[in-house]
């Protein structure tokens, strides 16, 4: 057999000299009808893909030359799943070509981190097919397939409403953990590698039953049929994706990870709610939060970070007090600095009661904080102290005006006799309503037949 040339050319011909539509003979069975065409409507339509051949030799010297902390050698078992991916069933490979960069970076961050093999992260396509919300017939879930028991010993929440072991971040580090837990137990990675798949005890039972033996290809024959399948799959994918070219595989339409940032609410909410106040996308941020179901995050798990897109960061932590007023009641909390910072409504609307005050920047203050807690925006506190950028210093001070002092002049009567009040720069409906005692965010939207948050400087709002 490793003499042998692997024929692994796949040419796909479809002539279009003419179409054909269904039609069956008298007996039942489907034949060919020729549809009659001008020669100008006949187009030739070819189809075709080469897959380049190659030998038994050939994979052995590349993988004899391959440079990994994770080596393997070459057999026909490895060498069967070599050819069922690159050959038999080329479109699973290209899947996961084309997820692989959405994922890879946080993989070897994380490997790094635990001091891994960064091979390791090749298992993920096995057990998922880089699919976060996959699950089995058995009931495992994620990119790393744990089952509810396992995911829960290593902390993750697995509960009608939020399922942790479909969080990309959180199932990878446990994956690690469990992994590198393996691996001091057999002090062998394909031992680590098979007793993820089908748990140390059926490996144990394995070395036992072979006299001893610690290696995987010395226990394979003793270990359950699925696992003899495994680690050779993950061998043949570590080969694969270290020699794309050399199989004809170029990836066509990659997808990246979205930069974000966490924030935490620190209550029960809808991600409808939440999209609806900052102009996301619902099915953005199901993408981000991938293990929140029903779209909602119940009161048990209520101190969960949200994963918001970056680019739009900056505008709920400048915003974040009347975002968090409008998705539900009580305190807030936002994610700054590692801390976590509650401020009750309550004390902010005290607050904005001042004519003035000059206050002391704190470790872990950040403007967004600052601005939220005394229902100013940022723009307001940077033109007041003459910032030119976001940055502050400890110890430094800053001078913060009244809200309600700024607003009086703004506030007007129509014709109607209605009361409105002019939008100033660095105004947001949050900041209006506190300035207005017993005027709610939500009530300025139904006054003035708003969809959404957006106002800008010098829109008239009726207010009363």
């Amino acid at each position: 057999m490793k003499k042998t040339r692997f024929r692994s050319f796949l040419l796909a011909l479809i002539p279009c000299t003419m179409l054909l539509s269904p039609a069956f003979s008298q007996d039942g069975e489907l034949v060919a009808a020729a549809t009659d065409f001008s020669e100008e409507e006949i187009q030739p339509n070819y189809q075709y893909e080469y897959i380049p051949d190659f030998t038994y030799d050939e994979i052995d010297r590349r993988i004899k030359a391959m440079k990994t902390d994770m080596p393997f050698e070459l057999n026909d078992r490895i060498f069967s799943f070599i050819q069922y991916f690159t050959v038999r069933n080329r479109d699973y490979t290209k899947m996961v070509l084309a997820r692989k960069d959405h994922f890879w970076p946080m993989f070897d961050e994380t490997l790094r981190k635990h001091e891994m093999p960064e091979e390791i992260k090749f298992l993920s396509i096995i057990e998922s097919g880089l699919d976060p919300q996959i699950r089995s017939r058995v009931g495992a879930m994620g990119l790393w397939q744990f089952m509810p028991a396992t995911g829960r010993m290593y902390g993750m929440n697995v509960n009608p409403d939020v399922d942790d072991r479909m969080d990309p971040e959180l199932s990878t580090e446990s994956a690690a953990k469990y992994l590198k837990s393996l691996y001091r137990m057999f002090d062998d990675w394909e031992l680590a590698l098979a007793a993820y798949n089908c748990g140390p005890g059926n490996v144990r039972k394995a070395i036992r039953r072979s006299g001893g033996k610690k290696t995987f290809w010395g226990v394979y024959n003793y270990l359950p049929r699925e696992t003899r399948g495994y680690v050779p799959q993950f061998q043949a994918m570590l080969y694969i994706l270290n020699h794309l070219d050399e199989h004809n595989f170029h990836p066509e339409e990659p997808t990246y990870a979205v930069a974000y940032e966490k924030i935490r609410f620190d209550r029960a909410m809808s991600l409808e709610k939440l999209a609806e106040l900052t102009n996301l996308c619902v099915a953005d941020l199901e993408k981000l939060n991938p293990s929140i179901k029903r779209r909602k995050v119940p009161e048990t798990n209520r101190s969960m970070a949200i994963r918001i897109p970056r680019s739009k960061a900056p505008f709920v932590q400048d915003n974040l007090a009347w975002i968090s007023d409008s998705l539900g009641n009580a305190p807030l909390t936002l994610l700054a600095s590692d801390k976590l910072i509650v401020q009750p409504v309550e004390s902010l609307a005290q607050e904005i009661q001042r004519e003035g005050i000059t206050y002391r920047v704190r470790s872990g203050d950040v403007l967004g904080r600052i601005a939220s807690r005394h229902g100013v925006s940022v723009s307001q506190i940077k033109s007041w102290n003459g910032l030119s950028s976001n940055l502050i210093r400890v110890g430094q001070r800053l001078t913060i005006y009244s809200a309600n002092t700024q607003a009086i002049a703004q506030v007007s009567t129509n014709s109607s006799g209605q009361k409105t009040y002019t939008v100033q720069p660095g105004d947001s409906l949050w900041i209006i309503s506190k300035r207005h005692t017993g005027l709610s965010v939500e009530q300025i939207k139904r006054l003035n037949n708003l969809n959404n948050n957006n106002i800008k400087p010098g829109q008239k709002l009726i207010i009363g």
